[in-house]
C-alpha cells in the first residue's frame, strides 16, 4: 500500500470509531477484509489512527470536523506534512482538499489545545499543578517502549546484549533499577529469546517504579488484590522469596500468568474470592484498583474521551470499596497498598485520605506519584501500615 492508501484506510476506520465502534474491533474489522495489506501497512494504519485518538480535540478543530476524513487532515497538519501530496485522489488516495478543508484554523480552546474533555480541564490543572499542561502534550504522543530485565534470571546489561543480538536496542531507564527503554525494533521484541526464555516482560517503568517503592518482605506473604495481567504480580516476586498470591474479580483477566509465570521461573498461586481469607492474612496487600486510567491515556486514548463526570463517580466510589474490602486481609503490622494508573487527586490524593478517615488503626507511611515528564506512565502508590 502506499503512503497515501494508508492514510484513506485509517479514515476508513476513524469513521467506524467516531460511530461508536471500539478501535481494536475497527482495525481487526478491516485487517480481516484487506488481506492485501502487509504487516508494515497495518502496523502503519495502526500508528495513524491511534495518534488521533491521542489528540482528537485538536485534529477535529484543525481539521474541521469530528469524521475520520477531518480527523485525519487535522493529525497530518500538526505533524507538517503536505497534504497536497497525500490527498490527491489518485489510486487508493483521498480525494484532494476541498476549499474549505484547506483553511487552518489556530483558535483553539484550552481544551483542545490539552486533547483532554473540556469538563475535566479544571480536574486535570488541579491535581497536576505547573505540570498540568506539559502531561497533556505527553499524553498527546506515543509512549515509550519499556521492559523489565526478570534480574533473577538476568542483569540488565546482559538483558541489553541479548535483545541486541535480534538488532532490539534498548538502554537503562533511570525510574526503575529493572527497566530499559526499546528504542529500536519494538515490534521485535515477543520473538526474541530473551522474551520467550522470561528474561524481559513489557512493563512500563513507572508501573516497575511503582513495585520498587513497596515494602517488600524477604518472606512472608504477599497479595496481589487486583492482579489483571499479573505484571506487578511477576515484578514482586522477581524481588522477594516471600508466597506470591494473585487475585482479580476477573479471573479470566489472569488467564496469562500461568504461562507467564512459568516462562520467568516464577511461583505465584492464583487465588479464588472464596479462598482470600483462608490463605490470610498478608503481610502486603497490593491493590492496584480500577481507575480512569488518566495516567496511561497514550497508551489507551480511548478511554480519555470516554471517561464522564458519572463514570470518575463510580470508579472512585470501587476504588473505596475495594480498599475497604482488602483492608481485614492484612496481618497485624502489614502493610495495604493502594495504587492508580491515575493522576488525578480524586482517585489518589482524595482515597487516601478518606480511607485514614474510615479506618482507625492505620498510618499513611508514603505516597508517591509518578507523571509522564519521568518517563513512564502516570501512576500513583501509597502506603498503610496497621498497627
Amino acid at each position: 500500500m502506499t503512503p497515501a492508501a494508508r492514510i484513506q484506510a485509517a479514515i476508513e476506520i476513524l469513521d467506524q470509531i467516531v460511530a461508536g465502534e471500539p478501535a481494536e474491533k475497527a482495525l481487526t474489522s478491516w485487517a480481516r477484509g484487506a488481506r492485501y495489506a502487509g504487516s508494515k501497512d497495518r502496523a502503519a494504519i495502526r500508528d495513524h489512527v491511534f495518534d488521533v485518538l491521542r489528540q482528537k480535540l485538536s485534529c477535529a478543530a484543525i481539521g474541521g470536523g469530528m469524521n475520520g476524513r477531518a480527523l485525519m487532515i487535522g493529525c497530518l497538519r500538526q505533524a507538517g506534512l503536505d497534504l497536497s501530496t497525500l490527498f490527491t485522489g489518485e489510486g487508493h488516495a483521498p480525494a484532494p482538499l476541498t476549499d474549505g478543508e484547506a483553511s487552518i484554523r489556530a483558535d483553539l480552546t484550552d481544551a483542545e489545545q490539552l486533547d483532554i474533555p473540556e469538563w475535566l480541564v479544571p480536574l486535570w490543572r488541579g491535581s497536576l499543578g505547573e505540570g498540568a499542561d506539559r502531561v497533556a502534550e505527553l499524553q498527546r504522543s506515543r509512549a515509550p517502549v519499556f521492559l523489565r530485565v526478570n534480574l533473577k534470571r538476568a542483569s540488565v546489561s546482559e538483558a541489553i546484549t541479548s535483545l541486541a543480538a535480534d538488532g532490539i536496542v534498548a538502554v537503562p531507564h533511570p525510574l526503575s533499577p529493572s527497566a530499559v527503554e526499546v528504542t529500536e525494533n519494538a515490534r521485535r521484541i515477543k520473538q526474541s529469546p530473551a522474551y520467550l526464555t522470561g528474561d524481559v516482560e513489557l512493563q512500563d517503568a513507572a508501573s516497575q517504579a511503582l513495585v520498587d517503592v513497596l515494602p517488600l518482605p524477604e518472606a512472608g506473604t504477599i497479595l496481589d488484590y487486583c492482579a489483571g495481567g499479573g505484571g506487578k504480580t511477576l515484578a514482586m516476586a522477581a524481588q522477594t522469596k516471600a508466597a506470591i498470591y494473585a487475585h482479580d474479580a476477573n479471573p479470566n483477566r489472569m488467564k496469562d500468568l500461568p504461562d507467564r509465570a512459568a516462562r520467568a521461573g516464577i511461583a505465584a498461586r492464583i487465588l479464588k474470592t472464596s479462598e482470600l481469607k483462608a490463605q490470610g492474612p498478608y503481610d502486603v496487600v497490593l491493590c492496584d484498583a480500577p481507575c480512569s486510567g488518566a495516567g496511561s491515556w497514550r497508551r489507551a486514548p480511548e478511554g480519555k474521551w470516554r471517561l464522564t463526570p458519572d463514570v470518575l463517580d463510580d470508579v472512585t466510589r470501587l476504588q473505596a470499596q475495594i480498599l475497604d474490602n482488602a483492608a481485614p486481609l492484612v496481618a497485624e503490622g502489614g502493610v495495604l497498598a493502594y495504587a492508580t494508573c491515575s493522576v488525578l487527586s480524586v482517585e489518589n490524593r482524595a482515597q487516601v485520605e478518606a480511607f485514614l478517615e474510615r479506618h482507625s488503626g492505620w498510618t499513611l507511611e508514603a505516597e508517591r506519584l509518578f507523571t509522564p515528564i519521568e518517563g513512564g506512565d502516570g501512576f500513583f502508590v501509597a502506603g498503610f501500615r496497621k498497627a
